[in-house]
């Protein structure tokens, strides 16, 4: 799997057209062969910072969705940005869920 996460900051007077750039991306997004998951977060403290969170099955996947228009257009809200976006790429070889939490649990503290 792949987990992809864009920080976007927008210029303060930008923010509502940068908000619904990423609004109007999600559900497409979502359809894409490979898509897990897309979502968008409003980072509260900030008020200007976005964050995109995708997951994808395979690089192959994600390369397509960096190479198709709808990415594009994320790439063209450059001049609403108060700085460049950042995006890390991350390549996960094993996930676990609240199965490994509460079996932790259930061990007790570390002494």
């Amino acid at each position: 799997m792949i987990i992809v996460k864009i920080s976007i900051k927008a210029l303060v007077e930008k923010r509502t057209e940068v908000m619904q750039t990423l609004l109007s991306m999600i559900q497409s997004a979502r359809k894409e062969k490979g898509c897990l998951s897309y979502d968008v977060f409003w980072d509260f403290d900030g008020k200007t910072v976005f964050n995109v969170i995708e997951e994808w099955k395979t690089r192959e996947d994600l390369n397509r969705h960096i190479q198709s228009e709808k990415f594009s257009v994320l790439l063209g809200t450059k001049s609403l940005l108060a700085k460049p976006l950042e995006m890390k790429i991350h390549t996960v070889s094993h996930s676990e869920g609240m199965e490994f939490v509460n079996s932790l649990r259930e061990k007790g503290a570390p002494k």
